[in-house]
């Protein structure tokens, strides 16, 4: 480096200029040029910076669109492919597990069968146009698969997890149902479940420490995990799962640790709804919008209240939320949420 100083000296002013803008071009073009290689395996990425992205996802406007029967949170959330979203369990205004099947239809709401136990902080999956329902639990945690047949409303089990869950988050991906952590009554799961009708669980992968109440959608061919409750507190990490190679990488962080938030996938991005903190009441309005790629946050709007424990389910070009927690109790209203005004 001091040998190149001394050269650059003796050369003409004209010729320095033309270096020095040589230079800056080739720095401009290396910081923007993508990363050679790929990630290590097994490896945990240290979380990226957040900022904006090239690609910006859109804000997402609120509008109410109608109300569920009966206040309702911490139902498994699934939508059909004419654009119905069906809720199953959850819990009551008086904090009690329900055995409720509710089907929504453009904001409309109507009770369509029973669980065959009460239960809640279960999640559910569409597979080929029949809905399964996975753990959950009441007074105890459940290992059962369910599943519900929405032209007959007719409800059975049809397979058991190794072990009791509640708590999960559950996203389709390929054709299957991955079971993303979980509580079994003792202690929060660290496991990554993959499901297809027929078949048995499959462990898949790991997650760096036990995770519950995470949020979670797919993004391509991977899984976005963001946030959730660790035994050692709330998280900010978002962290990536891929299931051609079993890894799970951190990608990026959230502004601020989240548990109990609702994720979606649309236009490309991940949205994280809502969520709270740690501590009771400390719910949040916030919505926020990842880029898988990048793993950068921002901000993308806000919902109407601060809210927890919504359920939540993309259906078109928008993401149906229903119900949930907030400072005044369980809710009972019902959101469509889209990149431009309703």
């Amino acid at each position: 480096m001091t040998r190149r100083r001394r050269q650059l000296r003796l050369v003409a002013p004209g010729a320095l200029l033309c270096a020095a803008i040589l230079a800056i071009l080739i720095a401009s073009a290396s910081s923007t040029s993508p990363s050679n290689g790929s990630r290590a395996a097994g490896r945990t990425h240290a979380a990226r910076p957040l900022g904006l992205y090239a690609a910006v996802a859109p804000a997402l406007h609120q509008r109410r669109i109608g109300a569920l029967p009966a206040a309702l949170q911490d139902a498994a959330a699934v939508s059909l492919a004419d654009e119905r979203v069906v809720l199953l369990g959850g819990l009551d205004q008086n904090d009690t597990s329900t055995t409720s099947i509710t089907i929504l239809t453009v904001g409309h709401a109507r009770d369509d069968g029973r669980l065959p136990e009460a239960q809640h902080d279960a999640e559910g999956a569409n597979l080929d146009g029949v809905l399964y329902v996975f753990g959950g639990g009441q007074f105890s945690s459940y290992d059962h698969i369910l599943r519900f047949d929405p032209a007959s409303g007719h409800v059975s089990v049809v397979g058991h997890l190794p072990q009791p869950a509640s708590d999960v988050a559950v996203a389709t991906l390929g054709g299957a149902a991955y079971i993303v952590g979980g509580y079994n009554g003792q202690r929060a799961l660290d496991t990554i479940l993959a499901w297809r009708p027929g078949e048995n669980p499959t462990l898949v992968g790991r997650l760096p420490s036990g995770l519950r109440y995470a949020a979670l959608a797919p993004a391509g061919s991977k899984l976005i995990i963001a946030g959730g409750s660790t035994e050692a507190g709330t998280s900010r990490a978002i962290l990536e799962f891929d299931p051609a190679t079993g890894r799970v990488s951190q990608i990026g962080s959230l502004p601020h640790p989240l548990t109990r938030a609702s994720a979606a996938s649309l236009g490309g991005a991940v949205y994280v709804i809502g969520g709270r903190g740690s501590e009771l009441g400390s719910q949040t309005a916030a919505i926020l919008a990842i880029d898988p790629g990048s793993g950068r946050v921002h901000n993308a709007g806000a919902l109407v209240l601060p809210l927890s424990d919504a359920a939540v389910a993309t259906v078109g070009e928008h993401i149906i939320l229903a119900g949930g927690q907030s400072t005044a109790g369980t809710q009972s209203s019902i959101f469509e949420l889209a990149s431009a005004p309703g």
